[in-house]
């Protein structure tokens, strides 16, 4: 059974429950595709500036959940970075030997080890600001633009999770 998929103008069958192969889109009219390359692309135009700042994306993103709810446990902050716990930890573990967050046991739950910014983890955040402002700068897109897309893609992430 084939359902018919239409995207960009461009028609493909996406072959459900059969064998039989169909001729591959094209790369650039693959939205997961399109996506990725972006998320390359915006990766490469931060990373000089977190390697001034000595931190990677992930511990970036790390900084960034932490300013949203800090004291948030290492298996809160993987869950809201879509990551595993495992993941976290040794991430975390860098940070606080780097002065950035401090991490302790949970007194309500000892297998929870809650982490907290340090003011120094602090003022990184805030020279931080300047990786949104070069994405807004190099894209040639307004504000608004680049809003209205990224709750473009939320949507679609919603939509393929299920709104985990």
């Amino acid at each position: 059974m084939y359902r018919d998929i239409i995207f960009r103008g461009t028609h493909f069958g996406a072959c459900i429950g059969k064998k039989e192969s169909a001729v591959p889109l094209p790369l650039d009219n693959q939205l997961c595709f399109t996506l990725y390359a972006t998320s390359m692309a915006i990766n490469r135009t931060y990373k000089p500036m977190l390697d001034e700042m000595n931190i990677t994306y992930p511990q970036y993103l790390v900084l960034n959940a932490l300013a949203e709810a800090d004291g948030m446990s290492v298996g809160t902050i993987a869950h809201r970075l879509a990551l595993e716990s495992s993941t976290i930890t040794p991430l975390v573990k860098r940070m606080e030997q780097a002065g950035l967050v401090r991490r302790q046991r949970s007194q309500v739950d000892e297998r929870q080890v809650q982490v907290d910014l340090t003011s120094a983890g602090r003022a990184l955040l805030v020279r931080c600001n300047c990786l949104n402002e070069t994405l807004i700068e190099r894209s040639g897109m307004t504000l608004a633009q680049l809003d209205a897309l990224n709750r473009q893609i939320q949507a679609l992430r919603d939509a393929l999770t299920g709104g985990q």
